[in-house]
């Protein structure tokens, strides 16, 4: 099943009990960025994609749905 890093960012914080504040301060960004990521306002930069593959195991290639 294809889930959009929207979805992805999602389901890692409800499996890890943490909120919007806890996910950004774990990644280094502002709470803000994580809202607008969660609104499909703005995606995550490269910086922040390293961290979400080095902190939760959010693989690059899974986190955009590429083959």
């Amino acid at each position: 099943m294809y889930m959009n890093y929207i979805d992805i960012i999602k389901q890692t914080m409800t499996e890890r009990g943490m909120s919007q504040q806890a996910f950004a301060d774990t990644l280094g960004v502002n709470q803000t960025t994580v809202s607008q990521w969660l609104l499909g306002k703005k995606k995550p930069g490269y910086d922040s994609i390293l961290l979400l593959y080095e902190k939760f195991g959010i693989e690059p290639n899974e986190l955009f749905n590429i083959e």
